[in-house]
């Protein structure tokens, strides 16, 4: 049994809708979902917010390369195109964390080197997972180490669910 930390975002047209897809194409494989969450970008492209939550997957099946090609399979379905780095996008599905793995290929990072900087990613994991570790720090602490600006443009939003 393999499981791993996805995290979901979304900021061009039914951004709800998209994650809400990506779930549905990972089923039945998702185990939890994090409450939505509404970012400002990341990254210097001027755009509109993300909406973003994090999902907990497990199959014994798959290992951390078959979790980067579900990603990308549900991205693909979202016509996700990739015109721009860290540009708008219909569906971004990040393979953050796979069963304590550490990979680093060229087309396969793990645990994904960014998302100890990444408050989106940090706070709605710690609703689904309050333990959570990543590259060997608890996520909690990973969270409140990360500057003020990053935390605060994270809101969550209770009025917006996702179901897995």
């Amino acid at each position: 049994m393999t499981s791993a930390v996805l995290s979901l975002g979304s900021n061009l047209g039914d951004r709800l809708g998209f994650l809400q897809l990506a779930l549905y194409l990972l089923r039945p494989a998702v185990i939890a979902v994090s409450p939505v969450y509404e970012t400002a970008p990341w990254g210097p492209v001027p755009q509109d917010d993300f909406l973003n939550a994090v999902a907990l997957v497990s199959d014994r099946r798959a290992d951390a390369r078959e979790w980067l090609r579900r990603a990308q399979a549900a991205e693909h379905s979202a016509e996700r195109t990739r015109k721009q780095r860290w540009g708008p996008r219909t569906l971004d599905v990040d393979l953050v964390a796979v069963d304590g793995v550490s990979c680093n290929e060229p087309d396969l990072v793990v645990p994904h080197p960014r998302a100890a900087q990444r408050a989106f990613v940090l706070a709605p994991w710690l609703d689904v997972q309050p333990e959570a570790y990543l590259a060997g720090q608890p996520v909690r602490e990973l969270l409140a180490s990360l500057p003020e600006s990053e935390r605060s443009s994270v809101h969550r939003r209770d009025d917006l669910r996702l179901t897995r």
